[in-house]
């Protein structure tokens, strides 16, 4: 994802703005980290460059 989404998106369950935590980046593109919301506090990952605004309980977990 490129950083500037940032600009547009925000956390799908109260609207508020989205923090960012980034942990693998690869130039201009962010391949991994977390959106983290700025009221609910709601943590959304991203994982190979795609943010996953889905509602918790609508996720669907990573094989470990």
């Amino acid at each position: 994802m490129k950083e500037d989404l940032m600009d547009i998106i925000c956390c799908p369950l109260d609207k508020h703005d989205l923090d960012l935590d980034v942990s693998e980046r690869d130039g201009e593109e962010i391949l991994a980290g977390t959106l983290v919301c700025t009221e609910c506090g709601e943590q959304f990952p991203i994982e190979d460059g795609i943010p996953n605004l889905l509602p918790p309980d609508m996720r669907e977990e990573a094989p470990a």
